[in-house]
């Protein structure tokens, strides 16, 4: 099974061990995200390592070990795709286009996100 991974899906498994850390830890699931969720996590540091209850040290290594099992797709390969995202999430949320982007560009199974849209 090949999945586009939603940031929210990431900083969740940084924040707790649950059952998106248990999830993309499996070695059963090809995960994939756009490298806009590095601008994402780095973002949300602040609260991750406040709700985590980590030092940043940790989170940097779990946020590690997490990404080993996470594919990137380069934005080179996603931006083509871009115009098409952005219609399609114009009336939901284009901040979410990159992701849809993605699941145009790349053959999958699917985007993992808990937004409702």
């Amino acid at each position: 099974m090949r999945v586009i991974v939603d940031s929210n899906r990431i900083i969740s498994a940084l924040i707790k061990e649950g059952v998106s850390r248990k999830i993309l830890s499996s070695k059963n699931i090809e995960f994939f995200t756009v490298d806009y969720v590095m601008n994402e996590i780095s973002k949300y540091k602040t609260a991750i390592l406040e709700k985590s209850g980590m030092s940043a040290e940790e989170v940097g290594t779990l946020f590690s070990l997490i990404m080993e099992n996470i594919n990137i797709i380069p934005e080179e390969d996603v931006k083509f795709k871009m115009k098409e995202a952005l219609v399609i999430m114009k009336n939901i949320d284009t901040k979410d286009a990159p992701y849809i982007a993605a699941a145009l560009a790349i053959p999958n199974d699917g985007i993992w996100s808990h937004d409702r849209h």
